[in-house]
Parts: C-alpha cells; sequence; structure tokens
C-alpha cells in the first residue's frame, strides 16, 4: 500500500498537479484520502523523501513539501553507479566529449536573436573571485546545452559534467589564483566567444570543431595533475 500511495503522489508531482515548495496536505487528510494506516503513509512519504521529491520536517509546524525531479539527483545517483564500477574522471569525460560538442553543432542550427544575445551577456560576466569565474564558465556550458533546445541531451549532459565537477573540484580548487588557472580561464573566454561568432554564423561544423577542441583542453588540464586517470570519488 505504501508503494501505491507513494506511486500516486510521485505522478501528481510528475505532471504539475503537485508544484515546487507546495506542502502536502496534512497526515490526516492523506489518511483519510487513500483509506490507509498512518505508518503506511509514512512509509510512502519516507519513499518520496529518499527520492528527493519531498522534504520532510518533523515535529510541531513541520510537515511535507514538495520537490521537483533534479538533475542534480540523477547525477548523484549516476555517480555512485560509476563510482561503484571503478570509473574513471576520463571515462566520463570522453562520455562529454561524444555527447556535448554535437550540441553545439545544433545551437549552430537553431539558434535566435535571442539565444545570441543570452550567449553574448554570458560571456562578458567577470566573477568577483576565481571560484566565481570557473562557476560562470559552467554556466555558460550549460546555456549552450539548455539553449539547444533537446531536453534529453540537457539532462544527459548536465549530469556529465556534474559528476565531473564533483569529482575534480577539490583538485581545480587548490589551482584557483595560480599562473596556470588564469592562462586557462582565459582561453577559455576566448573559446565562448569563438563559440558564438560561429552560432552566429550558424557555422554548424565550425561550432563542433571548436567545443570538441575546448573540452579536450579542459581534459589535458585536469590531466596535467593525473587527475583524469583517477577513478571516482564522489563520497569524500
Amino acid at each position: 500500500m505504501a508503494e501505491l500511495v507513494s506511486a500516486d503522489l510521485r505522478q501528481r508531482i510528475v505532471r504539475g498537479e503537485l508544484v515546487e515548495g507546495q506542502a502536502l496536505p496534512t497526515e490526516a487528510l492523506l489518511v483519510a484520502q487513500y483509506g490507509v494506516s498512518r505508518p503506511t503513509l509514512r512509509e510512502a512519504l519516507r519513499i518520496l523523501e529518499a527520492e528527493s521529491l519531498i522534504t520532510v520536517r518533523r515535529g510541531a509546524g513541520g510537515g511535507a513539501r514538495v520537490q521537483t525531479p533534479s538533475p542534480r539527483v540523477a547525477a548523484r545517483y549516476a555517480g555512485l553507479v560509476l563510482e561503484h564500477r571503478g570509473t574513471t574522471v576520463a571515462d566520463v569525460w570522453e562520455a562529454r566529449l561524444y555527447l556535448e560538442p554535437p550540441v553545439a553543432g545544433l545551437l549552430a542550427r537553431r539558434r535566435t536573436r535571442a539565444d545570441l544575445s543570452l550567449l553574448r551577456a554570458a560571456v562578458e560576466r567577470r566573477g568577483a573571485h576565481p571560484a566565481e569565474t570557473v562557476r560562470l564558465h559552467n554556466d555558460f556550458h550549460a546555456l549552450v546545452v539548455r539553449l539547444a533546445g533537446n531536453e534529453t541531451l540537457e539532462l544527459l549532459v548536465g549530469m556529465l559534467r556534474e559528476i565531473v565537477d564533483r569529482a575534480t573540484w577539490s583538485a581545480v580548487e587548490s589551482d584557483l589564483g595560480t599562473s596556470v588557472q588564469a592562462d586557462t580561464e582565459r582561453a577559455a573566454v576566448r573559446a565562448h566567444h569563438a563559440l558564438v561568432d560561429l552560432l552566429e554564423e550558424r557555422d554548424a561544423a565550425g561550432a563542433q570543431a571548436l567545443w570538441r577542441r575546448h573540452l579536450r583542453a579542459g581534459a589535458a588540464y585536469l590531466d596535467g595533475g593525473g587527475r583524469n586517470a583517477a577513478t571516482l570519488d564522489l563520497l569524500a
């Protein structure tokens, strides 16, 4: 019964009938609605909480609130599966190389004037400190994928990027502010500007080739410290 109750609530969340931040009805109302016992209902809520579809606050003033499905949650579970298999950072990056450059080519064919405006504004943003600059570069990659307009590719590429970032952030963080990091960031900015120019020209082949070189440069940067050969360690 708990599985049936959680399945119904899950469907309502996925369909958008229950929205982000919305409080679920009280325990008494849900018990009456589904005709189950309180322990059964609580088990159903525990299932949804484990799936990160709700958050539950215990005690006075508590209750369950809806969380919409998140790519970060998908990346966390996918990362754990890959870590269990002893997957290396290089393996994940290779998959990203097969997926993300063609997305840049897809965007070149589909882009609008509004897309170009968003991309140029993103390229011009500068971080107040090195860590923020890295975040802005990652945001630019995410924007390129989002504007391409394929939801499935956006999810898959986003998962891979999240896994790589989580696996390598501590190492990258140690380089922040160094001359090597500064050179890498300047090269990234040049690549981002060049990509937007190719997108404006609707040069799909050029955009794809440039983005592949850009991602390979990122892999080479990580490999400079032997980080690509390391197995994923997402629980550290």
